[in-house]
């Protein structure tokens, strides 16, 4: 049982930077930890995802360059580094825990642990 609580939500201004934090108590290294986004009237969508065994990541176009996922392992925590923020960022985060490795996309219906979700509001 992988438990996932999520933090570092808030909002910031266009350009700015916000870490979001997944604690992961229970993850082990053949875990694939991701974080996905849902804006309001649009579907969830994946935007990073690391290999908890490699530290391999992965990014979506949109976030590619901005963002950046990690892991600190003697936590059990996963970040989101989010920089150069825009307002179509805005929306509601969540991270995600699957079992297996990150190497090919994962469905939502993949994973099966989430967080609460945080929500990030960038302004223009």
């Amino acid at each position: 049982q992988v438990t996932l609580v999520e933090s570092g939500g808030g909002s910031v201004q266009a350009g700015g930077s916000l870490r979001l934090s997944c604690g992961a108590p229970g993850y082990t290294n053949n875990y694939c930890m991701g974080w996905f986004r849902q804006a309001p009237g649009k579907e969830r969508e994946g935007i990073a995802r690391i290999y908890i065994g490699s530290s391999d990541t992965y990014y979506a176009d949109s976030v590619k360059g901005r963002f950046s996922v990690s892991q600190d392992n003697a936590k059990n925590t996963v970040y989101l580094q989010m920089n150069h923020l825009k307002p179509e960022d805005t929306a509601m985060y969540y991270c995600a825990a699957g079992w297996g490795t990150c190497n090919s996309e994962r469905p939502e219906s993949w994973y099966d642990y989430w967080g609460q979700g945080t929500q990030v509001t960038v302004s223009s």
